[in-house]
């Protein structure tokens, strides 16, 4: 199992405005294209402004495959504007777990 671990740094105190609309629109979205969402998290204590998402692939070709339905999806292109201008700095990490993981993970 392969998961993506997306970071964004929002503009200061955009955190609410951010978590509405992914929560009335985004969401279902993603969901309906990507997959198995494992978290998703906002910062307390920390980094401020920071959103973690964090999503589930068989492997990286189902990753490429459901990303590029869901960038299709006119839908889906009509929301971006909605948290693009929220956004500062985003990143995007792809991490495999470790057989002891309680996510489950593989020998190599």
């Amino acid at each position: 199992m392969f998961y993506e671990i997306r970071t964004y740094r929002l503009k200061n105190g955009a955190i609410p405005a951010y978590l509405k609309v992914v929560e009335e629109e985004g969401i279902a979205l993603q969901k309906k294209h990507l997959g198995e969402l494992v978290a998703y998290f906002f910062s307390e204590i920390g980094p401020i402004n920071e959103i973690v998402h964090i999503w589930a692939y068989v492997s990286l070709d189902d990753r490429e495959l459901r990303r590029a339905a869901l960038m299709e999806d006119p839908d889906w292109r009509a929301f971006i504007p909605k948290i693009r201008d929220l956004i500062e700095v985003a990143e995007n990490k792809i991490m495999k777990a470790a057989r002891f993981s309680p996510t489950g993970g593989s020998a190599s």
